[in-house]
């Protein structure tokens, strides 16, 4: 559990179909963070593209442990010394025509500490979209915690976000964290209000990371990527376009909530 005061970082992108500028651009994004003392960064979901298709992603997926793009995470959490949760990246699945939606959580050192498969896959039509996720991606099956050295971070994926039982399984931990890309229809009438109270109940912090703008494909994404305090509190936030937001994480904050309010001590069903 947590120990120490440290900084965290979340980084909020508009990612376009060009893998290399995505990732030049996430990797300043993580050096900005870095100078700034964060010590954990976080990408948003799909970081490393926005295709203009389903089939764009299937065709750049790379196989575990193995790839151009997983080498250049690796990269940058060893350059800049920092924990980084690789927003999502598409890995290879058994089946035919999909991928993983995958989150990675390298060390500084550059080594992979913790995967986890999006779990719950985004569907939603209306007001003209069309969003099935099942289409192209095979959805995981694990919930995943990992102790960063930092902290214990519990991991979720986007739409993950509104299935509270997963999060619940892992707890307690300090911070989950939130790699999205949220539609704008759906972030603007649901987004804030489910990461408070991810925060809230869990009374944990939470670093969402989101894609923000208008991407090439024409898809709009809500933005408003947030490190929110156990209470409930926004610390930092970026609205809409690129940024980093950064925030302390504070364990006497962490351990006053649970000791005045002991929720999660009080739990009767799991």
């Amino acid at each position: 559990m947590m120990k120490e005061k440290f900084k965290v970082a979340v980084a909020q992108m508009v990612s376009g179909t060009d893998v290399p500028a995505n990732l030049a651009t996430a990797a300043r994004l993580v050096r900005e963070a870095a100078a700034e003392g964060a010590r954990f960064v976080v990408l948003p979901e799909y970081f490393c593209l926005m295709g203009r298709q389903d089939g764009d992603k299937v065709a750049i997926s790379e196989t575990f442990g193995h790839g151009p793009m997983q080498s250049a995470l690796a990269a940058m959490a060893r350059e800049s010394g920092v924990w980084l949760a690789a927003g999502t990246l598409p890995l290879t699945c058994p089946e035919p025509g999909k991928v993983f939606n995958t989150t990675l959580v390298y060390s500084p050192q550059g080594e992979v500490k913790a995967r986890y498969d999006k779990i719950h896959l985004f569907g939603f039509t209306g007001n003209g979209e069309r969003y099935c996720e099942s289409d192209s991606i095979l959805a995981g099956a694990t919930p995943v915690k990992v102790d960063i050295g930092l902290a214990e971070v519990a991991c979720g994926i986007c739409y993950d976000l509104r299935f509270p039982e997963l999060f619940r399984t892992l707890s307690p931990f300090d911070a989950m964290i939130l790699p999205a890309a949220f539609t704008a229809t759906t972030g603007e009438a649901h987004w804030e209000v489910l990461m408070r109270a991810r925060a809230i109940e869990n009374q944990c912090y939470v670093l969402a990371s989101a894609q923000g703008g208008t991407h090439e494909n024409g898809r709009k994404t809500h933005g408003q990527s947030m490190i929110i305090d156990p209470w409930g509190k926004i610390l930092a936030q970026v609205d809409k376009g690129e940024g980093v937001a950064v925030a302390e994480l504070d364990p006497e904050l962490l351990h006053s909530v649970r000791s005045h309010l002991p929720a999660l001590a009080h739990r009767v069903l799991n």
